[in-house]
């Protein structure tokens, strides 16, 4: 009877888990106890970009992965995974009827990704849109579309964007000009970023604020710093400077966290859910599971740097853990994560973006040049492989990990 290593999720990391690891059983399959079955658990098969949902025409922001799926070899269950049982090796599957089921595993790769938090502020939950799903995102460009039919107003006109860190800048700097194709050019549309942190940007750090800063004045974006919402309605925000703010459109953006099927994982987590995995990245108090993506914090370098939840990470992550996990199955030795380089490269709407090198955040490039960057890792390097065995199990290859993108 095959072994099986079942991998939760189908994002970035848990697409790369399933390929590295039918990569490595591929490239054993003479080797005695090399019959191993790979499945991965998801809604559908298909990857959603989440990287690209501030854009416009977020419903066709995802790639179908079944034909990639068959020719690599890697089973896929449709379903939704509530339930882990480490101690009896099994996870629990709600297929899209209802029906529950249960399936067992030798190995388990978490790769459930993340979801926006939701703090219980009075009216978030009602009247704030969201890009975290491609479902949220394509419910925020319809309702931005509807707003055209609507009379003239400040608050049709004005969109706040909560929360300043790289999603919510991603997301204000596109808006003008989607804005204005929506509402006309002759609208005087206002979008404003509510920052509750002093400064734009917190965690990208000082070397790029003064560009995005710059970028986000000249796109006529206001920063509201020092600031938060403490409340939502239908018709706009109020701060904790006690300012109201009438908008049709609010979009909260601020802090993400750790599928909580963390929880159901013996083993220590960070301040966001992430379980902490050693260099095979696997769970240390649950050796049959290893985590990865957004559901794991890892040391990248020997620096004390960890892994952010980002494609980036996640790619490298699904990687070494698909590749770990069958190795472990197959009683190989693993080869330890390491992923030393680390560059950000923020989308800053029509007027460009910012390119940075290192943890640092030494800045490349700004502007046009950064947007041509921009654009190839938005509509190339995140993108999956073809539905070619040879091109899946090359682009697997944990080799890569060292490299960079930029």
């Amino acid at each position: 009877m095959a072994r099986r290593i079942v991998i939760v999720g189908s994002g970035f990391s848990g697409l790369y888990s399933a390929l590295a690891a039918r990569r490595l059983i591929e490239q054993n399959k003479d080797r005695p106890g090399s019959a191993i079955d790979v499945v991965m658990i998801a809604p559908e098969p298909r990857l959603v970009t989440r990287p690209r949902l501030y854009e416009a025409n977020a419903a066709g922001m995802s790639t179908p992965l079944g034909e990639l799926l068959n020719a690599t070899g890697v089973g896929f269950v449709r379903g939704v995974v509530d339930v882990i049982r480490t101690t009896d090796k099994q996870v629990e599957v709600v297929d899209p009827t209802g029906e529950r089921t249960n399936l067992s595993y030798d190995r388990l790769v978490l790769a459930a990704g993340s979801r926006l938090v939701r703090p219980e502020i009075p009216g978030l939950r009602q009247h704030a849109f969201s890009i975290d799903t491609i479902a949220e995102a394509a419910n925020l460009e319809a309702h931005l579309k509807r707003l055209a039919a609507l009379p003239s107003s400040p608050a049709r006109n004005t969109v706040v964007v909560c929360g300043g860190g790289f999603t919510g800048l991603e997301l204000a700097a596109e808006l003008p000009r989607r804005l204005r194709a929506i509402l006309g050019m002759g609208e005087k549309a206002r979008v404003v970023v509510v920052e509750k942190t002093d400064v734009i940007g917190p965690d990208l750090g000082e070397n790029p604020r003064p560009v995005i800063a710059q970028a986000l004045a000249d796109l006529e974006v206001e920063t509201m710093l020092g600031n938060a919402v403490v409340s939502i309605d239908k018709d706009g925000v109020m701060t904790t400077s006690g300012e109201r703010i009438d908008a049709m459109t609010v979009v909260w953006t601020a802090g993400v966290e750790a599928t909580p099927l963390t929880k159901q994982v013996p083993g220590d987590k960070d301040g966001r859910g992430r379980l902490i995995v050693d260099s095979d990245l696997r769970v240390p108090s649950t050796p049959d599971v290893f985590a990865t993506g957004d559901a794991a914090c890892a040391r990248t370098d020997d620096k004390g740097n960890h892994t952010l939840m980002s494609c980036q990470h996640a790619i490298p992550l699904g990687r070494s853990a698909g590749h770990n996990a069958a190795a472990d199955v197959l009683g190989m030795q693993g080869q330890p994560y390491t992923q030393p380089y680390y560059g950000t490269c923020l989308d800053l709407g029509g007027w460009g973006a910012v390119v940075c090198d290192g943890w640092d955040r030494k800045v490349l490039k700004s502007g046009g040049p950064a947007k041509e960057i921009k654009g190839w890792i938005n509509s190339c390097v995140i993108y999956p492989p073809k539905a070619s065995a040879e091109e899946a199990f090359a682009a697997a290859d944990p080799a890569l990990n060292t490299a960079s993108v930029l």
